[in-house]
């Protein structure tokens, strides 16, 4: 090799490592690394949230501009149990906010994040109640948000497993898309698949053309339709309807209704379940089911005798066959509460057939 040669790569070389610079440094200039860590630490402290990273922030520009997260780490304030522990998160950013434009944010990737449930519980019940008059609103999600090799845990128990996430944009009078996949703890899989459009109707929030598809393996699939909406607190109504197939009993039609609470009565959720040996009508109050499945994981006080009593309800339930773990019931027959409904898809019968057995079945 000549020397000019020599001379001649050698320049090349130093003026491609000082464009490699150039485009380093305007990258950092142009993103501001620092600018939207300091949004996102700020906009957790409002929630009462602290975010860490392990790492600061690292820009990169293609094959779009983008922010790497390392670490990722959410508590409640003055909390010691994270929320949130995620290993990398990306934000992906539009070219506008790049050329001077606001901070804004296009995309959310998050890799391998595990949330607590205890935590994010014990969280929740620190926020302050939201006034008895006050409107609900749509919550804005402009970025789409992107979640793989997820878990779901409570405390040291695993719930959720190889969990990935994809949702859209949240925006009024805008179709919300959003698909889960995930592996329970038994081993079995899970999929979800939602859409809904959220619109404001005076001062409520209204969910129409709402479309969920869950299913479990090959086994049970679930499908709604229908439309909700939420005034508020415990003025909420639903209306959904659809199937419930499985693999091993057959098909069922399946409604729910959700009526708000009034002066004499709580937030209730009416079931029908409609099947080939199965059938269901039960009415539920959703807000104290929630407080009686709480009762089950706290501490037994056996001086003072508590103990969690029935779940709260009423209806009628008949089932073939029940199997839990290693019990088999046949001939289940269930009747709770003061005033029996009907069982889906027969007439009421007259008011002495009340006085039938509450509650029947053989176990094996």
């Amino acid at each position: 090799m000549t020397r000019g040669l020599r001379r001649l790569l050698i320049g090349a070389g130093a003026l491609a490592l000082a464009a490699l610079l150039v485009v380093v440094v305007a990258v950092h200039l142009l993103l501001q690394p620092d600018r939207f860590t300091a949004m996102l630490q700020s906009q957790a402290r409002d929630a009462g949230l602290v975010l860490n990273l392990a790492s600061p922030a690292s820009p990169t520009l293609f094959p779009r501009p983008a922010l790497e997260l390392r670490g990722i780490t959410l508590n409640a304030r003055g909390a010691d149990s994270p929320i949130l522990l995620a290993s990398r998160g990306r934000l992906v950013l539009p070219w506008r906010t790049l050329l001077g434009g606001p901070t804004a944010i296009a995309q959310m990737e998050v890799d391998a994040p595990r949330v607590d449930l205890d935590a994010l519980r014990d969280w929740l019940a620190t926020l302050p109640p939201l006034p008895a008059n006050a409107a609900p609103a749509i919550p804005r999600i402009d970025a789409g948000i992107s979640i793989e090799h997820g878990s779901v845990v409570r405390g040291d128990q695993l719930l959720l497993n190889n969990v990935t996430l994809a949702a859209g944009t949240l925006a009024p009078d805008q179709e919300f898309p959003l698909t889960m996949s995930a592996t329970t703890a038994a081993g079995a899989a899970l999929r979800l698949r939602l859409t809904a459009t959220p619109r404001m109707q005076g001062n409520a929030m209204q969910l129409d053309r709402i479309q969920l598809h869950l299913s479990q393996g090959s086994d049970v699939t679930l499908t709604l339709g229908g439309s909700a909406r939420w005034h508020g607190a415990a003025d909420a109504a639903a209306q959904l309807g659809g199937k419930l197939d499985h693999a091993d009993t057959g098909s069922y039609d399946i409604a729910l209704t959700l009526t708000p609470a009034n002066q004499t009565d709580p937030l209730l959720l009416h079931l029908k379940l409609d099947g080939p040996d199965d059938h269901a009508d039960l009415r539920l109050p959703p807000l104290a089911l929630a407080r009686w499945w709480g009762s089950l994981n706290a501490p037994v006080d056996r001086q003072a005798g508590t103990q969690p009593g029935m779940p709260p309800g009423s209806g009628t339930l008949q089932m073939a066959r029940l199997q839990v773990g290693s019990l088999a019931i046949e001939g289940l027959s269930v009747r709770a509460g003061d005033a029996v409904p009907a069982t889906a898809g027969t007439t009421a019968k007259p008011a002495a057939a009340s006085a039938q057995p509450g509650a029947g079945g053989k176990a094996k």
